[in-house]
């Protein structure tokens, strides 16, 4: 089985609300924090990696404002935001990737510098660009670049970097929209879910030609998260598509068939959720998967259901989780490793592993990450905090992961 930890570090700069951020993730990670502490930001900066390596990073920065709407706006205002990706592939091979992008005067903005190594420095394949031109490489051609675009999409042709570019490219990222995913859709692409489940239809159509298995536990989790739900499939309409429920009905033989125009936005939700979670196959799979606020519009008694979800996802599959969620975390079985917490102080986001007191609570079984979540004592570990105001990690050259 591949190794599920594929992102491993995480280093940002002046990235949204985001100054600086250095962390480790897990298979499975919960960001915790409350509403508007710069969760999503985390989340969005991975995203933006997808999105700018799948389309182009223009269309990644318009889709977001541009880039003064992405670069942290504060009294120093930063002209440029970079980020750093530690990773293990799925042969277990790790590197490093990483950009910065700054502003150009008159308007517009350059990749300043993008670094990518694969085994370590110098051990793999590596290559350096800054500003458009390439300074340094392990291969013997290298394809042309520009100061607009990230290198890795042209380099992708190379065979050294393309399962870095795939893996980059299976990240997949979430915040349900029950109102989309209710409308009729047009049949699309159904091997990875879209950010808002906009091809949901297509999504479960794919898999129960390609995963049976896979569909059946999205089933069997559904009905536990929504009793009366006993399955969905999909279902073609015209030229459209859409899902059909099969729901228990008080006083029928059988269960009665409902399209998803007749659905709650909690069994919407809880679908997506579940179908971003156990999408993967025998051939395709995402690398990695971020969702916001999986618990939203669901019965608290549904929450230990979703955790387990979560975790049996994470065997497979590393997973990123942002939520306030006291029940979400009401498990004292629940590692302190794969908590991170997230607070704005002065309008900046800080995220860090939790306080020393918290962790030594669950270690010793006296409270969980929910209970302690509920007595407002789930916060960012001082130390860690200050480690990284102090030592602001380069984002370039050899890291922790490839020494």
């Amino acid at each position: 089985m591949k190794n599920p930890a594929f992102l491993t570090r995480v280093v940002l700069r002046n990235y949204k609300s985001i100054g600086n951020c250095d962390v480790r993730l897990q298979p499975l990670t919960y960001l915790v924090g409350a509403n508007g502490s710069g969760k999503s930001n985390f989340l969005d900066a991975l995203h933006l990696v997808r999105d700018a390596l799948s389309s182009s990073l223009d269309n990644a920065l318009n889709e977001r404002g541009g880039l003064a709407e992405v670069r942290r706006r504060s009294s120093g205002h930063p002209t440029h935001f970079g980020i750093r990706l530690e990773f293990a592939l799925p042969d277990g091979t790790p590197g490093y990737y990483a950009f910065n992008i700054g502003a150009l005067k008159g308007g517009g903005y350059e990749v300043q510098t993008e670094e990518c190594a694969i085994a370590g420095l110098g051990k793999g394949p590596f290559y350096k660009v800054e500003r458009g031109k390439t300074t340094a490489t392990s291969e013997t051609t290298f394809p042309a670049v520009t100061a607009d675009r990230l290198a890795l999409v042209s380099v992708s042709g190379l065979t050294a970097f393309r399962p870095l570019f795939d893996a980059l490219t299976s990240m997949g990222f979430y915040n349900l929209n029950p109102k989309l995913m209710r409308e009729l859709q047009k049949p699309q692409d159904g091997r990875l879910l879209k950010p808002v489940g906009e091809n949901i239809a297509s999504v479960i159509g794919h898999l129960e030609r390609t995963a049976p298995a896979q569909m059946a536990v999205i089933q069997e989790y559904l009905q536990t998260v929504v009793p009366m739900v006993h399955g969905v499939e999909r279902k073609p309409i015209g030229p459209m598509e859409t899902l059909e429920f099969r729901q228990e009905v008080a006083g029928a033989n059988h269960p009665w068939r409902f399209f998803a125009q007749s659905m709650s936005d909690g069994t919407l939700r809880a679908l997506g959720v579940l179908t971003a979670l156990f999408q993967g196959n025998r051939d395709y799979a995402p690398t990695l998967v971020g969702i916001e606020e999986p618990e939203t519009a669901l019965h608290p008694a549904a929450s230990a259901a979703l955790r387990e979800a979560l975790t049996r996802a994470s065997e497979h599959t590393q997973i990123i989780v942002t939520s306030h969620s006291p029940d979400l975390l009401d498990d004292r079985a629940l590692s302190a490793e794969s908590l991170l917490a997230v607070v704005s102080e002065g309008g900046e986001t800080r995220i860090a592993s939790i306080d020393e007191a918290s962790r030594a609570a669950m270690r010793d079984h006296l409270f969980s990450a929910g209970e302690l979540l509920r007595l407002n004592q789930l916060a960012p570990d001082p130390a860690e905090l200050a480690a990284q105001a102090q030592h602001q990690s380069d984002l370039f050259g050899e890291g922790e992961g490839e020494r």
